[in-house]
């Protein structure tokens, strides 16, 4: 039945983020982005799923006692075994109209520091969501493709990928990996950042929501020239008398708040540099290094990086879509990128 079902199927690329799931499907682009959360209800023990997606991201954090939204995905990888296959066959059907017959050939990108458990947990889902076989693409190798990167070519090339739990550093060159780190920082551990800055400095509680809001309007990796920067409103709990209030906070104060992360992501980098071969160094500080990822579209954090390095930092165009798109790029051109998709173990 295998073959017969891959006859109506189309084969698609999933980029299984832990704040966004993208879904590449062959000869028609990306067609589905949507948050990677879950929310179900239990009831008699079970769990009987409600929303994925949108409108689960939106219940985040306001669910009454008898429905839970969680994301199935923590540090890009598997947290709930069965909620994440949930998600993943709720995807593949949404993309998918019709259900019968297809079997899909799915290929998902993997943070590389993943463990073979990790790994083999992620392509189990997969699997049993209904796809016909399982390729396993290594993050960096994806977001580098996704940012038109002549990663073929015998030249060193360096990718900064910062997803939403993991940073990718990896130098590249002739379609592999030369030398690969992955950092447990992200955009997560950055808006965790923004809530115990706040907790600590402004005796104020915020939640996830709002944390990414902030993040999101007036994030910014170094200290604005003038000291202060723009500046928003924001409403949360006071933990002085327990009541909600809303405060003004400015780019300064979210600067120092995000001043650790952006740090971490700065010595993940310096590392990578320390530990190139130093032809393929040399090709870097001609070529520079590329960011990619959601965390590349925090405010001046290519300046910053370019403070610290001394090399020339470029942000890739679609940055939220590369590792998608380069995941898609492997599903179309597999016979040339045989060797970076990983079929068994």
């Amino acid at each position: 039945m295998g073959w017969f079902g891959g006859l109506f199927s189309s084969d698609m690329a999933i980029d299984l983020g832990t704040a966004n799931t993208l879904v590449y499907v062959k000869g028609r682009g990306i067609i589905l982005n949507e948050p990677s959360v879950v929310a179900y209800h239990v009831k008699d023990g079970k769990k009987q799923v409600l929303a994925v997606g949108e409108d689960a991201k939106l219940m985040l954090g306001r669910t009454p006692g008898s429905i839970e939204a969680i994301r199935p995905m923590r540090d890009g990888v598997i947290a709930d075994f069965d909620v994440a296959e949930e998600m993943i066959k709720h995807f593949i059907r949404k993309v998918h109209k019709r259900t019968t017959f297809t079997k899909p050939k799915v290929i998902v990108c993997v943070p590389h520091g993943a463990t073979p458990v990790e790994k083999r947990a992620i392509r189990q889902s997969v699997l049993s969501a209904g796809a016909r076989r399982a390729g396993l693409i290594a993050e960096p190798i994806a977001a580098a493709i996704g940012a038109g990167m002549p990663i073929t070519d015998p030249t060193g090339s360096m990718v900064v990928d910062i997803g939403g739990g993991t940073t990718e550093v990896a130098v590249l060159s002739l379609g592999d990996i030369v030398y690969a780190r992955s950092v447990r920082v992200g955009g997560d551990r950055m808006d965790e950042a923004i809530i115990s800055y706040l907790r600590r400095n402004q005796n104020l509680l915020v939640g996830e929501a709002t944390a990414e809001r902030i993040k999101t309007s007036i994030g910014t990796a170094r200290m604005p020239d003038d000291g202060r920067g723009a500046s928003m409103l924001i409403r949360g709990r006071d933990l002085l008398n327990g009541v909600p209030k809303e405060i003004e906070i400015n780019q300064a104060q979210i600067a120092e708040a995000l001043a650790e992360p952006v740090q971490q992501i700065c010595e993940a980098v310096m590392i990578a540099l320390e530990a190139t071969p130093p032809d393929l160094a040399a090709d870097i500080v001609d070529r520079g290094v590329m960011l990619t990822g959601g965390g590349a579209l925090l405010g001046d954090l290519d300046l910053a990086l370019r403070e610290q390095t001394g090399l020339s930092i470029s942000i890739a165009e679609q940055s939220l879509n590369c590792v998608a798109l380069g995941t898609g790029k492997a599903l179309e051109y597999e016979k040339q990128l045989r060797h970076v998709i990983d079929y068994d173990s």
